[in-house]
């Protein structure tokens, strides 16, 4: 006896859907996504918090750890202000900005003096996230300001004189609550400009022994511009990336970095996860491009405790 396609149908499924690895994922999926829209907001700041991202060493993660800690900020009902301040751009590629030479961006906002206001973007696949993009134009910036009056303290100036920069009973609803700046790879004069304008810094660390190299030598300058420059300047997060837990070097230097900073040092660890590193060749973070994954997860996480830690 053939049986027909209305039969199979009749006699249901012979084995449950929802069992199988590939339809759980799809369904961890769809639930993640969901969430993202319908997270309980946290709590907004009472002033702008504006946060430098920086290290000198390379490949720790400065830039996938600012996209995607304002993309999981913005998922939790905060405004926020990227300042792409690298001349490779990456952070708005990732967060699909237009940054093509002749967009304006931090160069005319550096250099020229443009207003805030008049070079910064809305995120398309982000509500509540913002983004002023870096132009190949940044990279002859440095050489450009050496003469200018005040350099060190260009971008603080073109932030600060944002109107929806600054306190809650001031800057009113529409304030950012975050200004993230994306830092270039050095200690040249794009980076000083952040650490004057910054009253808040975080260090994204990766799990390896020569990430600790060079963090000596950042801390030297971070104490050098509180003294001479901006007294506000504090190291208020310091975060794990590139976490592998299979390795005991992995947990060595974390053990040694908190051991060191104490509580400065997030409890969430950023695992090494493909899907943070495929997202941005799709100009998406890995908020959007997985919001399921274990790298989404642990940067919401990590959003969270930095939110709270400045409640405590």
């Amino acid at each position: 006896m053939v049986r027909t396609a209305a039969d199979l149908a009749d006699a249901g499924p012979t084995f449950a859907d929802e069992t199988t690895p590939l339809a759980r994922a799809a369904e961890h999926s769809v639930l993640a996504r969901q969430g993202s829209m319908a997270r309980p907001p946290l709590h907004r700041p009472g002033r702008t918090r504006v946060m430098v991202v920086a290290n000198q060493k390379g490949g720790v993660g400065k830039t996938t750890s600012t996209v995607n800690l304002a993309a999981a900020l913005a998922q939790l009902g905060q405004r926020v202000l990227v300042i792409d301040l690298d001349p490779q751009g990456n952070a708005s590629t990732a967060l699909n900005i237009d940054h093509h030479r002749g967009v304006p961006s931090t160069y005319d906002m550096l250099v020229n003096g443009d207003a805030l206001a008049d070079v910064v973007q809305p995120c398309p696949d982000q509500p509540n996230l913002w983004v002023v993009p870096a132009t190949i134009d940044l990279a002859g910036a440095e050489i450009e300001l050496v003469s200018v009056v005040a350099r060190e303290s260009r971008l603080q100036k073109a932030i600060f004189g944002h109107p929806t920069v600054g306190d809650a009973d001031v800057a009113g609803d529409e304030r950012f609550d975050y200004v993230l700046v994306d830092c270039p790879p050095s200690l040249g004069l794009l980076t000083l400009n952040a650490l004057v304008a910054g009253e808040e810094m975080v260090i994204p660390i990766q799990a390896e022994y020569y990430a600790l190299e060079g963090l000596g030598m950042l801390l030297e300058t971070v104490e050098m511009v509180k003294k001479h420059l901006n007294q506000k300047l504090s190291v208020s997060t310091i975060l794990i990336t590139m976490y592998d837990a299979r390795t005991r070097l992995a947990a060595g230097v974390a053990e040694e970095v908190r051991d060191h900073f104490g509580d400065t040092v997030l409890k969430t660890y950023i695992p090494r996860s493909v899907r943070v590193s495929e997202a941005p060749s799709y100009s998406q973070t890995v908020m959007t491009y997985d919001p399921g994954s274990p790298g989404a997860l642990s940067y919401l996480e990590a959003a969270r405790e930095m939110a709270r830690k400045a409640q405590a």
